[in-house]
C-alpha cells in the first residue's frame, strides 16, 4: 500500500514539474458581445464579417481578438555545481558508502533442517530422573 501511494505521489509531481514549465497561449475571437473562435495552438479564424474600408472611416469594426499568454518557469535549477570543494567530495563520498550498506544482505548463519530427528538415547528415564509411578 505504501508503495502505491508513492508511486502515485511521484507521478504527480512529474505533472507537477511538467506543468509549471509548460507555457501556451490563448486566442480569442469575439464578434460584437459573442465568442465567435478559441485557439490554443495558433491564430483564431476570423468571422468572415470584414468592414468596408469606406465604413470604418465611419464606424469602427465590430471584431476584436483578445489573447492571454501563460508563461511557464524557465529556470528549474537555482543552484549550479561549479566546482566541487573537498568538503563536499567527503560529503558526497560518506554518503554514497553509508547509502550502499543499507542495501547489503546478511545471510543467516542458522540452518534450519525440516527433517529433524531427536538422537537415539537408550537411558531409562525412570531411573535417571528417578521418577515412579505409584
Amino acid at each position: 500500500m505504501k508503495q502505491f501511494f508513492s508511486k502515485i505521489i511521484s507521478f504527480l509531481l512529474a505533472l507537477f514539474v511538467l506543468f509549471s514549465t509548460f507555457s501556451f497561449t490563448v486566442e480569442k475571437h469575439y464578434c460584437g458581445d459573442f465568442l465567435v473562435d478559441v485557439s490554443f495552438t495558433g491564430e483564431t479564424d476570423a468571422c468572415k464579417m470584414d468592414v468596408s474600408k469606406e465604413v470604418t472611416q465611419v464606424k469602427k469594426g465590430c471584431c476584436k481578438d483578445e489573447i492571454h499568454k501563460v508563461e511557464g518557469q524557465d529556470q528549474l535549477q537555482t543552484n549550479k555545481i561549479d566546482k566541487i570543494t573537498f568538503e563536499k567530495e567527503q560529503f558526497l563520498t560518506a554518503f554514497l558508502i553509508s547509502y550502499r550498506d543499507l542495501f547489503v544482505l546478511n545471510e543467516s548463519k542458522n540452518k534450519f533442517y525440516s527433517n529433524f530427528s531427536p538422537p537415539n538415547y537408550y537411558g531409562d528415564y525412570q531411573v535417571l530422573y528417578q521418577t515412579f509411578l505409584i
